[in-house]
């Protein structure tokens, strides 16, 4: 171990992610993906559509709002994310995958780092058991219901109020 008590994650470059930066990759994972609100992040993924490139097989992106606090909060809990994510996404991302890491107020730069590990990778484990199980119905020729957790989604377009 080096120093600092932490372990080394060595990863390869061909297992390590790339950062999503194009808002518009974003807006997929937040429109067409699965959400899950974890202690210490919010978690989206999705699974990418066949015909869509990729530079790597897993990509991940980090964020916070303005609601997380000023600049020096802001980088500090996005650092945190950017860690957690190089311990966690190697082992257990699937191929195929849109992460996004998404700080939460007071919580992200405060937590502990081993809970923000567990964290990480409890959610990225019930995400994709929800697949599997949408997976399992879709091939059995069931429609999935959405996930009872998860309340219907609210329609952002300008219709009528």
């Amino acid at each position: 171990m080096p120093e600092g008590g932490a372990p080394s994650a060595q990863v390869s470059p061909a297992r390590r992610p790339s950062v999503i930066k194009q808002r518009r990759d974003f807006v997929r994972a937040a429109n067409h993906g699965q959400r899950l609100g974890l202690p210490g992040l919010n978690l989206q993924a999705r699974r990418r559509r066949a015909e869509e490139p990729a530079e790597t097989p897993v990509r991940v992106g980090f964020t916070c709002s303005k609601k997380v606090g000023g600049a020096v909060q802001r980088n500090r809990a996005k650092r945190r994310l950017r860690a957690v994510a190089a311990e966690v996404l190697p082992a257990t991302a699937r191929p195929g995958w849109d992460y996004v890491l998404i700080g939460r107020r007071e919580a992200t730069a405060a937590r502990p780092f081993p809970a923000l590990l567990a964290d990480l990778a409890e959610g990225v484990a019930r995400l994709h058991a929800r697949e599997d199980k949408a997976d399992a119905a879709r091939a059995r020729g069931e429609t999935p219901a959405p996930p009872a957790d998860r309340p219907p989604r609210k329609s952002r377009g300008k219709g009528k109020r």
